[in-house]
């Protein structure tokens, strides 16, 4: 059993946080873990708060060592062994992960979903990103948007009213409301739930720096309207640590090590009546479609990471009218383009 790696840039098709019309890229490292003729593939996307380069991902992997075990079903065993290689690294660590589940899928000839008893039939709609940028392009965005049911919003800057607004105009499509911790006083956080009830949005996620845990949890106690943890809860360390700080978290492949610690996160969440979304970074879907399995068990997805991107490596997952869309195929579910 070998582990492979390769390194690839994610070109955007649109960058929603600067510019209209400007370009950018994400650096992603692509895993490959060979078994008997069977080939399992992974991502490590990282965007810059996660604190990790391609450099680092490919020095990460270089220490690790799958040739040691027998075969790749022992993965709690294996990824406990990469877990404890050395902290942090979780994008490189989710790179294995994914891979691996991947490949047990293939040998078995079954999909992720199948395997963990879930019904596929029951998979959420994703939500679709607008970014944060003036009116006329913010009303641009959402029509270009029109095949999906629910917009996710960035707002956390001085122009939320005329983010929400300018999107109001155009539709009134449920909301998810990402603030960035861009707000900083809690009576002000939740005067602005109150108003974006109003407009229809369903949630609030990240919206007061995650330091600011007692005001988070103040706001939590008081909002009409669900808080929902990112940067505030990367790991199931952080998820018990805070779990009464926040209603719910955005539990991310990338930066909570990959699948086997999202399903346990959520299994948490779950238990202690906490909210549970799956989210992304800016990902090929080969990573969107290994989050996509888990997105059948939460209550939210924010899974248009792939959609945004131009040189997209996989086929995978796809959305009908929005709906996250399993297909039938081992593993994961993606073909390598």
């Amino acid at each position: 059993m070998k582990l492979s790696y390769r390194p690839y840039t994610l070109e955007l098709k649109h960058v929603f946080t600067v510019a209209a019309n400007s370009r950018t890229t994400t650096p992603a490292v692509l895993t490959q873990i060979t078994y008997e003729g069977y080939t399992g593939y992974g991502e490590a996307s990282m965007p810059p708060y996660l604190g990790e380069d391609p450099q680092s991902v490919i020095r990460f992997l270089s220490k690790v060592n799958v040739e040691q075990f027998n075969n790749p079903f022992c993965i709690d065993d294996i990824l406990t062994y990469v877990d404890a290689i050395e902290p942090g690294n979780t994008a490189a660590k989710a790179s294995v992960d994914i891979a691996l589940h991947d490949l047990v899928g293939k040998l078995l000839n079954q999909p992720l979903y199948r395997l963990w008893g879930y019904n596929p039939q029951q998979s959420p709609f994703t939500s679709y990103t607008i970014g944060i940028d003036n009116r006329e392009v913010v009303i641009e965005k959402t029509r270009e948007a029109a095949p999906y049911k629910i917009l996710k919003v960035k707002l956390g800057r001085d122009n939320d009213t005329e983010m929400v607004q300018a999107i109001r105009s155009v539709t009134d499509k449920p909301l998810y409301v990402d603030a960035n911790q861009g707000w900083h006083d809690r009576n002000e956080a939740l005067e602005m739930a109150y108003w974006l009830k109003e407009m229809g949005a369903l949630l609030i996620e990240q919206p007061m720096p995650k330091e600011q845990v007692d005001d988070i949890a103040w706001l939590t106690q008081h909002s009409p309207l669900p808080i929902i943890a990112d940067e505030g809860i990367k790991r199931l360390s952080d998820l018990v640590k805070y779990q009464g700080a926040y209603s719910g978290v955005n539990v991310k492949l990338m930066k909570c090590t990959g699948l086997r610690e999202a399903q346990r996160m959520i299994s948490f969440a779950k238990a202690v009546g906490m909210k549970t979304m799956i989210g992304c970074m800016t990902e090929t879907s080969c990573a969107i479609s290994a989050a996509a399995h888990l997105s059948i068990v939460t209550n939210f997805a924010d899974l248009d990471g792939a959609l945004l991107i131009s040189n997209d490596a996989f086929e995978g997952v796809t959305f009908t009218n929005g709906k996250v869309t399993l297909n039938d195929q081992p593993g994961i579910g993606v073909t390598c383009l």
